[in-house]
């Protein structure tokens, strides 16, 4: 998943831009969330320190603070090297300030065109998550899955078990910040996915790298992050 951020002083901008982001991730349903709108710059950088995920950072330059938005990029790019930045502004000639401050913007959007300023902020959204999928599948051991339109990539260490859902030819994933249903099997994913996925149960698929302890006595898996799921005494010793 990627994180949104937007940064721009001025309210009635700001607005107007996270409006465009949110009909865009709902229309296109990317694998997005909108973390921050802010106009304080030392606001939104607080945020970005504490983060985990890549972001897409949409920064005006001129934020009437001693911080401009080059220079808040500079101090993004400490916390996160592999975000997405695009600077959204009036002034078209200082593009070139990018290769001063060196922080490598994906994009310039120009507010004085609202209609082609929609078309580029959509755009700058499908390229990021388009990089986005083919460097977690390129870096990451991840597993991919459809979710609606969208095909979401969840990085293997993020995963702590597949559950068979209640609906038919469903399964659930359970993920460090989310749940996401998708069609398929246990078996399918169990055929599919490295040695790391163990079947403990005819409706589990469990990461063992993620299990913090295993109960035999009540046939229960406890996980890292504090949920739990069963184990049949049959699949008990292959675990």
């Amino acid at each position: 998943m990627l994180d949104i951020f937007v940064c721009e002083d001025d309210a009635a901008q700001r607005r107007a831009i996270v409006q465009i982001i949110r009909n865009t991730v709902l229309i296109e349903e990317l694998d997005m969330q909108l973390i921050l709108e802010a106009g304080d710059p030392y606001v939104l950088l607080e945020k970005v320190r504490t983060g985990t995920n890549t972001g897409i950072y949409f920064l005006d330059i001129d934020l009437g603070s001693d911080m401009n938005g080059m220079k808040l990029a500079q101090e993004i790019r400490l916390s996160d090297p592999r975000g997405f930045i695009i600077f959204i502004t009036a002034h078209s000639e200082m593009s070139y300030m990018t290769f001063q401050y060196r922080v490598e913007a994906m994009d310039f959007v120009l507010k004085d065109n609202p209609a082609e300023a929609k078309v580029k902020i959509r755009e700058c959204l499908l390229n990021a998550m388009e990089r986005h999928t083919l460097h977690m599948g390129r870096t990451h051991k991840a597993c991919t899955v459809r979710f609606g339109r969208r095909k979401i990539s969840v990085d293997y260490n993020d995963i702590f078990f597949f559950e068979t859902s209640g609906n038919i030819h469903k399964v659930i994933l359970h993920g460090k910040d989310r749940q996401i249903e998708f069609s398929g099997t246990i078996k399918e994913l169990a055929d599919t996915l490295d040695d790391n996925f163990v079947r403990c149960h005819r409706s589990f698929l469990v990461n063992k790298n993620n299990i913090k302890e295993v109960d035999v006595k009540n046939r229960m898996i406890h996980f890292t992050n504090g949920e739990t799921c069963l184990m049949s005494t049959r699949m008990m010793k292959g675990l």
